[in-house]
C-alpha cells in the first residue's frame, strides 16, 4: 500500500532556492501588451488630446517668447509674458489656436503610439530593458505622427500669437493655401523631426528606464502604484527632453510663425539661416527663449499624457481578457 510522501517535505528547515537580487517575477515587463493596433491607436489618440488640451495655455506662453519680430514679447521672463497676454486679449488669448490642436492631437498621437507600439515589439526582440530599441522606436514613432500633426501645429501657433491676423482655424488654414501655398504648412517639417527625433528617443528611452527603476524599488506594490509611476516617469522623461531640444523648438516656431504680424520672414527654410537670424538679432540666449514654459509644459504633460496612455492600455487589456474568457 502506497503511503503518503507530501510529510517528508514539510521540513522546518527546508528553504526555497533563493532568486537573484534583481530578479522580480511580479513586475517583468511582456515584449508586447497584447493589443490591437486599433486599441493602442484609441489609447493614444485620448492621451494626446487629454495632454495637449490640460497644457494649452502653458504652450501659448512659449509661443510668445519664442517669436521674434514686432510681435513678440521682448522679455524671456514667464511673468511678462503671461502679463502681456492676459493684457492685451484676456483669457481667451491663452486659448487662441486650441481648435487647432484639438484637430491635430488626436490624429497624431494615434499615429504616434501605435507606431511606437509596433517598432517596439519588432526591434526590442523580447527584451524589455533594449533602450536603443526604445529609443529608435520614438524616432520611427515622431517622423510618422509629425507629417500628420506639423500643419496644425503651425496653423494653431499663428493663432497664438498676439494680434494674430487670423479669425480662426479655417479662416487661417484658407488664407495661408492661397497666399503661400501648402508648402507654407510643412515649412517647418524638417526642422520639427530634427528636434522630435532626438527629443522622442530621449523622452522614450528615459521613461522606459525610470519606469523600471521606480517599480524595482518597490516591487511587492508596483501594481498598487502604477499611476504614480507612470507619471513620475513621464514626469521625469519630458522635463529632460524638453530642455535638451528648446534651441531646435525655438527655430521651428520661426519657421512656423514667419511673416506673421511682424515676425521675420527667412529666404529659405535653412535651420542654419534661421539660427543664424537669431544669433544676430537676440545672441545665443536666443536659442533657448522659452526654455522654462517648455519645461513647465513637457513635465506635467508628458505625466499626464503616460498616465491616460497606460491607463487606456489597462482598459483594452480587461476589456480583451473578459473577451477571450467568454470566448473560451
Amino acid at each position: 500500500m502506497a503511503t503518503d510522501a507530501s510529510p517528508k517535505f514539510q521540513n522546518p528547515d527546508f528553504r526555497p532556492v533563493p532568486q537573484p537580487p534583481d530578479f522580480h517575477p511580479e513586475i517583468m515587463v511582456a515584449a508586447h501588451d497584447g493589443l490591437h493596433f486599433w486599441q493602442f491607436m484609441i489609447a493614444g489618440s485620448i492621451a494626446g488630446s487629454v495632454e495637449h488640451m490640460a497644457m494649452f495655455p502653458v504652450d501659448t506662453v512659449k509661443t510668445h517668447m519664442q517669436a521674434l519680430g514686432s510681435c513678440p514679447i521682448k522679455s524671456v521672463s514667464v511673468r511678462e509674458a503671461l502679463r502681456s497676454i492676459l493684457k492685451s486679449e484676456g483669457p481667451k488669448g491663452l486659448y487662441r489656436g486650441i481648435g487647432a490642436m484639438g484637430l491635430g492631437a488626436g490624429p497624431a498621437h494615434a499615429v504616434y503610439f501605435s507606431f511606437y507600439e509596433f517598432c517596439k515589439k519588432s526591434l526590442s526582440g523580447g527584451n524589455p530593458n533594449n533602450a536603443a530599441a526604445h529609443a529608435a522606436s520614438g524616432v520611427f514613432a515622431t517622423v510618422a505622427s509629425d507629417a500628420v500633426f506639423t500643419p496644425m501645429d503651425m496653423v494653431k501657433q499663428r493663432l497664438q500669437l498676439a494680434n494674430s491676423p487670423y479669425k480662426g482655424v479655417w479662416d487661417c488654414v484658407s488664407r495661408v493655401m492661397r497666399e503661400d501655398g501648402i508648402k507654407a504648412f510643412y515649412a517647418s517639417y524638417r526642422t520639427t523631426v530634427l528636434m522630435n527625433a532626438p527629443f522622442t528617443a530621449v523622452h522614450f528611452s528615459t521613461y522606459e528606464a525610470v519606469k523600471r527603476a521606480l517599480m524595482e524599488v518597490s516591487p511587492e506594490s508596483a501594481s498598487d502604484e502604477r499611476l504614480v509611476v507612470h507619471a513620475t516617469a513621464g514626469a521625469a522623461a519630458g522635463a529632460l527632453a524638453a530642455v535638451v531640444t528648446t534651441p531646435l523648438d525655438v527655430v521651428k516656431t520661426q519657421l512656423q510663425c514667419q511673416g506673421v504680424c511682424g515676425c521675420d520672414r527667412f529666404k529659405s527654410d535653412s535651420i542654419g539661416d534661421v539660427i543664424k537670424t537669431i544669433v544676430e538679432k537676440d545672441g545665443y540666449k536666443g536659442l533657448i527663449r522659452g526654455w522654462i514654459p517648455r519645461m513647465l509644459f513637457h513635465a506635467p504633460a508628458a505625466a499626464i499624457c503616460w498616465s491616460t496612455y497606460e491607463a487606456g492600455k489597462s482598459f483594452f487589456q480587461k476589456v480583451n481578457s473578459r473577451s477571450n474568457s467568454g470566448s473560451t
